[in-house]
């Protein structure tokens, strides 16, 4: 580490090439969405078959994060990126061939596997680029502030683009930024270090048993969302899978995942804030857009501009992160940012119906605090884990924030779909169901602050446990 970077500028090459790899993931999730009815109408596709183009990347991509990240720290981090990024080049360059819909989702998959391989690593190698922690604040909020700007401008750009080139220009767009990735990864960080990796033996049954477990609770929640029969035997099984996957942890001599790890303090807490800020800001996003569009009648041009306060504060937020976090110091920023978050929440739940004013008020919260935990909570993580286990460290992060996304969503459209009667997408509603939304999004928005808030208590506690007292051996006369 005594040859780390002492600055940002002194590491630029470095994180253009990081930049570049979470710009591909946060731009490949926005752009695509803008482009579905077109692709339906070329390829012919139906309903179910367009909700897995998007949903077989999710899946893929959330699944196997674990598994890459415990193979990046014993075969190198840097190798697995550039790998990753020639295969998300392949695959991005194989849209250009396609011409049926299962062929479409196919290369999406393939995309998941490359984004699974890539984009934990850039926060693993950000993290192990600087010795310093305040450059790791620096550098981690720079990589998510290019990825944030990619997902705001990236309904816009697309919605542009298909004006003018055919659907598969917006996903041929990841190949220029995957070699501009690849170029400045390979220059700018050096090769892998053996001595900084570890050869302990790949888990494969554990690696199995967690693929399973996360893509079958990333699975889910899209089907509570759409009241598919099939919703409670794929929890159920992703259940039994997580069970078997913990037991397998602690009883293998070599696990994928070390539980004594995951109970550090440092790691235990940034987990349970980034679960509190996921599952409040997708159970949020949820139903703020229902709210805007269905209950208050609003078309989606007029609808998009009521998101601008949170698109706003994530994009311009990040020059503030460095000078809070160096206020609040790592600790105290963690709680304050997931704190923010909840609140964020707690204001849409209580007060979110009287006005627009207050749902601006509550997508501004939830998105300074995100910008904030977002950074703090993974690097403390990081902080957390020993050298030889950051990848697999990132890839946690990234999966716990997947998963608590899902079931937010999970949780908002199950009470939904049990109180609301009829069709919710229709377009209008009588007055029961009126009343009926307003009491599900009430009540489905009391449950996840609830929820949230309990992770942020128990992460702070956690961290701010005081120190066991060792007492003196006795002295023998």
């Amino acid at each position: 580490m005594a040859t780390s970077p002492r600055s940002l500028r002194a590491a630029w090459l470095a994180l253009t090439g990081l930049s570049a790899v979470f710009l591909v993931e946060m731009l490949d999730n926005s752009i695509l969405n803008v482009a579905l009815p077109t692709i339906g109408r070329d390829l012919h596709a139906s309903t179910v078959a367009l909700q897995w183009v998007t949903g077989a990347y999710a899946v893929v991509f959330g699944g196997l994060m674990l598994a890459f990240g415990a193979l990046a720290d014993r075969f190198g981090r840097r190798r697995l990126m550039l790998t990753g990024l020639v295969l998300l080049g392949a695959a991005s360059l194989a849209t250009a061939f396609v011409t049926t819909a299962e062929q479409l989702i196919a290369v999406r998959a393939l995309t998941g596997v490359a984004a699974a391989m890539t984009t934990p690593g850039s926060m693993a190698l950000a993290f192990r680029l600087f010795a310093d922690d305040r450059l790791r604040v620096r550098a981690t909020t720079l990589i998510s502030t290019v990825g944030l700007a990619g997902l705001a401008i990236g309904p816009a750009a697309g919605g542009f683009l298909l004006a003018v080139a055919p659907w598969q220009v917006l996903l041929l767009m990841n190949v220029p930024i995957a070699a501009l990735a690849f170029l400045g990864i390979r220059s700018g960080i050096a090769a892998d270090d053996p001595a900084g990796l570890h050869r302990d033996p790949v888990d494969v049954a554990g690696a199995a048993l967690g693929t399973t477990t996360i893509g079958l609770a990333l699975l889910a929640p899209t089907l509570f969302v759409d009241g598919s029969p099939a919703r409670w035997p794929v929890t159920a099984a992703a259940v039994l899978a997580a069970i078997l996957f913990v037991l397998r942890q602690r009883s293998a001599r070599h696990p994928l995942l070390d539980p004594r790890l995951i109970g550090r303090p440092l790691v235990a807490g940034g987990l349970a804030y980034k679960a509190a800020a996921g599952l409040a800001t997708a159970g949020l996003g949820y139903l703020v857009t229902l709210q805007l569009q269905l209950d208050w009648g609003w078309p989606p041009a007029q609808a998009a501009l009521g998101l601008l306060p949170q698109v706003i504060v994530l994009i311009a937020g990040g020059a503030f992160v460095d000078p809070f976090v160096r206020w609040a110091g790592l600790d105290r920023a963690a709680w304050l940012s997931a704190t923010s978050v909840v609140a964020g929440l707690a204001v849409w739940t209580g007060l979110g119906r009287l006005g627009y004013a207050w749902v601006a008020l509550a997508l501004a919260l939830v998105a300074a605090g995100l910008r904030v935990v977002g950074v703090v909570a993974a690097v403390n993580v990081l902080r957390g884990l020993p050298e030889n286990r950051t990848s697999i460290g990132a890839a946690l992060t990234d999966t716990v924030t997947e998963v608590a996304s899902g079931a937010g969503l999970a949780v908002s459209g199950t009470i939904l779909a049990a109180v609301f009667t009829g069709d919710i997408a229709t377009s209008h509603w009588s007055a029961r169901q009126t009343t009926e939304f307003a009491t599900a999004a009430r009540l489905a928005g009391l449950v996840l602050t609830v929820v949230a808030a309990a992770l942020v208590v128990w992460a702070y506690r956690r961290t701010h446990r005081p120190a066991p007292v060792r007492r003196p051996a006795p002295v023998e006369a």
